[in-house]
């Protein structure tokens, strides 16, 4: 694995740390729409990139061996990372994230704050898998270049700087010490590199099923976006408003053209 290969795997999670560092320069928790903004904006990315990054490459690879019918291994691979991700929700209690913590005492704030990291780590195991596939694709000489794994990692990067905020800042609302809650939005972040590695050393065996990881790793990505990032930003009742849906359109259109002119 080359220095390249490296630095593109550890992009994201400078991403998650960056955004985690807001907690020593913001005094108070983000607003409810700035949350709700960024949070269609990581939705925009992260569909963007599930298209240009994943998918298309996925049908591209299978292209040679399937001709009119390349779709069924990126239909098949979608298809499993929707139940895995299905699975995993299920199967480990969590919150989904919620922007807006209930007044009460601190220690419930400080539980519920708890239960979001943990629903933050969760998601980006899949955000870690479709950085590895990629990557994996790029070394191994597939249909993937090391400038669209590279494109996928910054997209993936600028949806987790968000993501680090909403961590760090409500941890420090409740009363943890700054450093601690940076330190947690950190180590929400620490297993997408990991996750990347695991599925780059496992993609080596793999490469037959490359476009069925890559498909699959996009179908993971559209279940976060669609059961916990799209009703964030959009919200309910008297917390809706339309700025999730702008960030959405912003977020979709930047990573579409970084994948598309650099790719």
């Amino acid at each position: 694995m080359n220095l390249q290969a490296i630095i593109g795997l550890l992009i994201p999670f400078i991403g998650t740390s960056l955004g985690a560092a807001l907690v020593y320069v913001m005094k108070d928790e983000l607003s409810i729409k700035v949350q709700k903004s960024l949070s269609g904006f990581a939705a925009g990315v992260m569909v963007a990139a599930s298209i240009w990054s994943l998918l298309i490459p996925a049908i591209d690879m299978a292209e040679g061996d399937m001709g009119r019918m390349s779709f069924i291994p990126a239909v098949i691979g979608f298809m499993v990372g929707i139940i895995f991700l299905l699975f995993l929700d299920n199967a480990i209690p969590h919150q989904h994230i919620d922007s807006d913590l209930p007044e009460g005492p601190k220690n419930e704030s400080l539980r519920k704050t708890t239960m979001m990291v943990l629903a933050v780590v969760i998601h980006n195991i899949p955000e870690g898998m479709a950085v590895g596939v990629t990557f994996a694709g790029a070394i191994y000489g597939s249909e993937v270049s090391l400038t669209q794994a590279i494109v996928l990692s910054i997209g993936i990067a600028i949806q987790n700087f968000p993501e680090g905020a909403i961590i760090s800042m409500p941890l420090r609302s409740v009363g943890v010490d700054k450093n601690k809650a940076f330190g947690q939005g950190v180590l929400s972040g620490a297993v997408e590199p990991i996750a990347a590695i695991i599925t780059i050393l496992l993609s080596t065996i793999m490469i037959p099923i490359l476009p069925y990881l890559l498909a699959f790793a996009a179908g993971a990505m559209f279940y976060v976006v669609v059961e916990e990032l799209i009703p964030e930003a959009t919200g309910e009742g008297e917390a809706h408003t339309n700025v999730g849906t702008i960030g959405f359109s912003i977020g979709f259109l930047v990573m579409m053209v970084l994948d598309v002119a650099l790719g």
